[in-house]
């Protein structure tokens, strides 16, 4: 068989070859390719090079018309300035995830294509910085006059969101290749990935998580038919005293529930369809108490409740819209919880049924 050439490092790669191991590092690279919006997995070849500042423009533009009063041409400068790396990099990181696809698609190298599989979660983590970089300066920034601030949050978030949901599918094409594990109980799978951290306040900070392919809310299945998609750690930290800084972890989920819904116009041809009922709201833990160390070795997997804090309806949210609402829930500004919600597997159980 012969020997594929990506281990040469040779740039550009054509779409039957794959980064080398080596190249999978962080850093701002050099991309001559604007068009970062093809979707991956499509492997076409490169357009001619634009100029920088179109560069620049593209994530301001991505945010559409709903980002509010326009932008004033001296404004939109200092815009395209400060997109132009931002895009760069999305560029040279979406670059790389379609190199993983191509080779997938592409080689009949079976080694190799395991050998990919193997440094997965090291370009995962490659995005990690990134990803801190685009939620942090968009979530915890400070205010910024006029119409900026609106159309700055959303071409970094909607950045996010691409890298996010390329990612996903990326790790999702391995898997159906059987080189990925996703299952959660399974300590080297790739069940979720780090997609951002930003801060609330000067003691809290949140932590997104994205999980690949829906989950089982816990590993015994309870409460029952309830999945999570994303999940968010609020971490808490005490102010500095004598005895020095302690910090606590709360877990908010993004998940759906199955329900069946009788859309038969007859008892005789009446037929149950499955809907996803989407909502939000915190881990409640029903495990050993934090005081026993040996209930906590006996357990093998720690039990915990669904607390529901907001019903968002049958469509699933996107990754972006999910954390605007989980932060509407943080700070009280959502609306009340609907009578319908249920806790506790009973509940679920009887609703589920």
């Amino acid at each position: 068989m012969a020997t594929e050439p990506w281990f040469s490092g040779s740039s550009p790669l054509g779409p039957g070859e794959t980064p080398s191991l080596d190249d999978l590092k962080p850093g701002l690279q050099p991309c001559g390719d604007p068009s970062w919006s093809t979707p991956p997995g499509k492997p076409e070849d490169p357009p001619a090079t634009e100029p920088e500042d179109a560069q620049g423009q593209v994530a301001v533009e991505a945010a559409g018309p709903e980002s509010g009063p326009a932008v004033p041409p001296s404004a939109r400068l200092t815009l395209d300035a400060m997109f132009s790396p931002i895009t760069e990099q999305l560029c040279y990181l979406l670059k790389k995830a379609d190199e993983f696809q191509s080779y997938l698609l592409y080689s009949r190298d079976q080694v190799q294509k395991e050998q990919l599989a193997r440094a997965m979660p090291t370009f995962l983590r490659m995005c990690e910085p990134y990803f801190l970089y685009l939620e942090a300066a968009a979530r915890s920034m400070p205010p910024i006059h006029g119409a900026l601030q609106e159309v700055v949050r959303k071409g970094l978030l909607e950045i996010s969101q691409q890298l996010t949901l390329c990612l996903e599918q990326l790790v999702l094409m391995y898997a159906s290749c059987g080189f990925v594990e996703l299952e959660e109980t399974n300590p080297l799978s790739i069940s979720c990935f780090f997609c951002g951290r930003f801060s609330i306040s000067p003691f809290q900070e949140v932590s997104i998580f994205r999980y690949c392919t829906p989950a089982a809310y816990t590993a015994s299945r309870q409460p029952r038919y309830l999945y999570k998609k994303m999940r968010w750690n609020l971490e808490t930290t005490t102010k500095p005293s004598s005895q020095g800084q302690n910090s606590h972890v709360d877990y908010y989920f993004l998940c759906y529930r199955d329900i069946w819904e009788d859309t038969g116009q007859s008892p005789a041809n009446s037929c149950p369809q499955i809907q996803k009922l989407w909502s939000i709201g915190r881990w409640v833990s029903l495990g050993p108490a934090d005081d026993d160390l040996y209930s906590w070795v006996s357990c093998p997997q720690p039990p915990g409740d669904y607390q529901q804090l907001l019903i968002i309806g049958f469509e699933e949210p996107s990754h972006m819209l999910a954390t605007d609402l989980l932060l509407q829930v943080l700070t009280g500004q959502a609306g009340p919880e609907q009578p319908r919600s249920v806790a506790g597997p009973s509940g679920w159980a009887a609703q589920g049924s």
